[in-house]
C-alpha cells in the first residue's frame, strides 16, 4: 500500500477535515428524502422525522463501510448517502401502493445485495480500467450539471435562477477554492472545500441569502423508530424494481471503489468488494427497517479526497460520527441547510471536475492504439452523456425500462461492460 501522507494528522485537524466531507454530501443527501416526501405529501412531522434519521442512517452506514473487519466494510475513505437513482421509483412505489411496500422493496433488496455480494465481487474483471475509468468518467461528467444547476440558485423555475447575485457567490466560493489550492499550504490547502464553502455562505448571508429560519424551526431531539410508518409489505414487482436499482448502486460502487484505491495506492481485491457490497447491503437493509432510504457510496467525495490530498480513513470517521450526531439532533443538523445552493454550486463544479478527471486518469492507462479500446470508451461516453442531456429520447419506452434508460450512468456501464466483453471474446476467438 502506498504511504499514508496524512498519518500524522491531529485530532482537530481530521474533525475539520470530516465536517468537510459532511459538507461535501449533505445537500446531496437530504434531497432524496426532500423529494420522495414532497413528491408523497409526507406531513411537516414525517419530514422532520424523514430527513433527520436519513442524516444519522448515514453515518451508520458510512460506519459499516468503513470499519471493515472479515465480514464486511471495504476500510476506504468512503462516505454514503441516499442512492438518487432511487428517488423516481421509490416514489412510483409509493403512489401505486404505499408507505410499508416501498420500505418493504427496501429491505428485500438490501437482503438480496447482501446475499450476492460475493458473487458480484468474482466479476470484478469486468471491470478493468477501461471500463472503470470511462464509468467514473461519465459519473463526473453526468454529476457537472447539477452542479450548475446549484450555481444558478438551485431549480431553473425560480426566479432568481441565473441572476447576478447567484452566479455571483457561486464564482467567489469557486474562485476562494482555487486561490487556497493554488496559494495555500499544508492543512489549510486540504480543507480548501470547507473554506469556499464557509466563504461563500458568509458573502451570501451579507447578500441577504442566508435564512435562519430553518434552525429556529427544528427540534432539539429525534429518536430513530424503527417501522415509523408502520410494519413493511412484501409486494413483488416493487421488490424487483428496488432490486435492479440496487444493482445499478452496486456498480457505480464498483468504480468508485476502484477509484479510491487508484488514489489512496491500494489494490482492490475480490474480498474487498464483496465486504464492501455487504456492507452496502446492511446499510440499505436498515434503511428500510428505520423508514429511511437505500444507501450507497457517494462519488463526489472521491474528488474531495483526491482534491485534498488526504487519503486517511480518520476524517471519515469523524464525518461518521458527526452525521449520526446531527441525525440525533435536528436543530443543530438544520445549520448545514442554510448553505445557498449557489455557494454550493460552485463547490461542486470544483469537486465533480475532480471525479471525471480522476477517470481520464484511469483511462490514461488504457492502450488507446487499440482501435477496439478506442471504441469501447467513446460509445460508452457517448451513450451516457447522451441519455444524461435527453433523458425525453426514451419516453415512449414502458415505465420500468424508462427507469433504466434515462440513467446515464447505467448506459455507460452496460455498454462499457459489454463492448468490452464482446471485443474481448471476439479477440480470443480470432
Amino acid at each position: 500500500m502506498a504511504q499514508d501522507s496524512t498519518q500524522r494528522l491531529t485530532e482537530p485537524e481530521a474533525a475539520v477535515l470530516g465536517i468537510q466531507h459532511l459538507l461535501a454530501m449533505y445537500s446531496g443527501s437530504i434531497l432524496v428524502p426532500i423529494l420522495i416526501g414532497a413528491s408523497l405529501h409526507f406531513s411537516s412531522e414525517q419530514m422532520t422525522y424523514l430527513v433527520s434519521i436519513d442524516i444519522f442512517m448515514c453515518g451508520v452506514a458510512t460506519a459499516l463501510q468503513i470499519f471493515a473487519n472479515k465480514f464486511f466494510g471495504i476500510g476506504l475513505p468512503v462516505i454514503l448517502g441516499c442512492a438518487v437513482q432511487a428517488v423516481a421509483p421509490l416514489i412510483l412505489i409509493g403512489k401505486k401502493f404505499d408507505f410499508p411496500t416501498m420500505y418493504g422493496a427496501i429491505i428485500a433488496a438490501g437482503i438480496f445485495v447482501f446475499l450476492i455480494a460475493g458473487l458480484f465481487a468474482k466479476i470484478r474483471n469486468l471491470f478493468p480500467p477501461l471500463v472503470t475509468g470511462t464509468v467514473i468518467t461519465v459519473i463526473g461528467l453526468s454529476l457537472i450539471p447539477v452542479a450548475f444547476q446549484n450555481l444558478g440558485g438551485g431549480t431553473t423555475t425560480a426566479k432568481n435562477y441565473g441572476d447576478m447575485q447567484n452566479l455571483l457567490v457561486g464564482v467567489f466560493t469557486l474562485l476562494v477554492i482555487l486561490v487556497i489550492n493554488a496559494w495555500g499550504k499544508g492543512f489549510v490547502r486540504s480543507i480548501a472545500i470547507l473554506i469556499g464553502l464557509v466563504g461563500g455562505t458568509l458573502l451570501a448571508g451579507a447578500m441577504g441569502m442566508v435564512s435562519l429560519a430553518p434552525v429556529a424551526e427544528a427540534s432539539w431531539f429525534h429518536v430513530p423508530t424503527p417501522f415509523y410508518f408502520g410494519v413493511p409489505h412484501f409486494e413483488w414487482s416493487s421488490i424487483v424494481t428496488m432490486i435492479l436499482i440496487s444493482m445499478v448502486s452496486m456498480v457505480e460502487s464498483t468504480g468508485v471503489f476502484f477509484a479510491l484505491g487508484d488514489i489512496v495506492g491500494r489494490e482492490i481485491k475480490s474480498d474487498d468488494l464483496k465486504r464492501g457490497y455487504r456492507a452496502e447491503g446492511l446499510a440499505v437493509m436498515l434503511g428500510g427497517i428505520f423508514n429511511t432510504f437505500p444507501y450507497t457510496t457517494f462519488s463526489q467525495n472521491v474528488g474531495l479526497v483526491q482534491l485534498s490530498g488526504i487519503k486517511s480513513r480518520k476524517p471519515v470517521i469523524y464525518s461518521a460520527f458527526f452525521l449520526i450526531l446531527l441525525g440525533l439532533l435536528p436543530k443543530i443538523g438544520a445549520l448545514a441547510t442554510i448553505i445557498p445552493s449557489p455557494v454550493l454550486g460552485g463547490a461542486m463544479v470544483v469537486m465533480f471536475g475532480m471525479v471525471a478527471v480522476q477517470g481520464i486518469r484511469m483511462l490514461g492507462e488504457v492502450d488507446f492504439h487499440n482501435d477496439h479500446n478506442l471504441l469501447v470508451a467513446a460509445i460508452s461516453i457517448g451513450l451516457g452523456l447522451g441519455v444524461t442531456v435527453q433523458p425525453d429520447i426514451v419516453q415512449w419506452l414502458p415505465k420500468t425500462v424508462q427507469m433504466f434508460a434515462s440513467s446515464g450512468i447505467l448506459m455507460a456501464s452496460v455498454s462499457a461492460v459489454l463492448l468490452n466483453w464482446l471485443f474481448g471474446l471476439g479477440h480470443k476467438q480470432a
